[in-house]
Parts: C-alpha cells; sequence; structure tokens
C-alpha cells in the first residue's frame, strides 16, 4: 500500500502517478486532498468549475461534479484510468482512497511527499470548494 501526501502537490501529475500505480495493482491512499493545487489563473478554475457544477441535466440524470475536496481529486484520478465502468479501470479505482485530512490510522505511517513549494499562478482545491 502506498501512502501519498497531496499537500502542495499539483492535481493533474498527481492524479497520473496514482492512476498508473493503480493499473500496476498497488493499493493507493491519498491524504491530504484539500492542500492539492491547480495551477492556472484563479478565476479561470473557479469559472470553469461553477460552470460545470451548474450545468446537471434533470434530477436522475449526470454527469454529477461533487463538492468535496477528496472526490474532486477522486474524479481527476477516474479520468486518467481507462474506463472505469469495466475491466481494468474498474479494479484499478477500486484501489483508490482519497481523504481531505490525515486520518488516525495513517498518522503514523511513511508518506511519499507529492508536492513543492509553487510561487506562481494556482489555486488550491479546498478554494473551489467553498
Amino acid at each position: 500500500m502506498k501512502i501519498i501526501d497531496g499537500k502542495n502537490a499539483v492535481l493533474g501529475r498527481l492524479a497520473s502517478y496514482v492512476a498508473k500505480e493503480a493499473l500496476k495493482g498497488e493499493e493507493i491512499v491519498v491524504l491530504n486532498c484539500d492542500q492539492v493545487i491547480i495551477t492556472g489563473n484563479k478565476k479561470d478554475i473557479k469559472g470553469k468549475f461553477e460552470a460545470r457544477r451548474s450545468r446537471i441535466g434533470s434530477s436522475q440524470k449526470g454527469p454529477k461534479h461533487r463538492r468535496p475536496s477528496q472526490m474532486i481529486v477522486k474524479r481527476t484520478i477516474r479520468g486518467m484510468l481507462p474506463d472505469h465502468r469495466t475491466g481494468r479501470g474498474r479494479e484499478a479505482f477500486k484501489k483508490i482512497k482519497c481523504y481531505g485530512g490525515v486520518p488516525k490510522e495513517f498518522e503514523e505511517s511513511k508518506k511519499i511527499i507529492a508536492g513543492k513549494e509553487k510561487t506562481s499562478k494556482f489555486i488550491r482545491v479546498k478554494d473551489i470548494t467553498k
């Protein structure tokens, strides 16, 4: 089992790494999903997310874009997998767990640090979810 600390990690790079490892058969836990960053212009990122959230079709049909930060990260990882409804993609998606903070069972365990300090334009996932 690989435990990844998502603090200051770029969302797309984190998602592609997690998807590759899950396809290899690893069980993966991503912690601090609210601290993951998305690079780019804050206003554009927030606008695109809100536009996507407002486009929900009827009450029974999707696609539904969830608001919690761990669900945003998990959906991004799902997009990096081959068809998540059948076969390899489905098995890989079941092996991925995402958490907004650090649960008690993972506090003492060894973590892979995925992020570095960024100085350029970015927005944190928790800022989108407000």
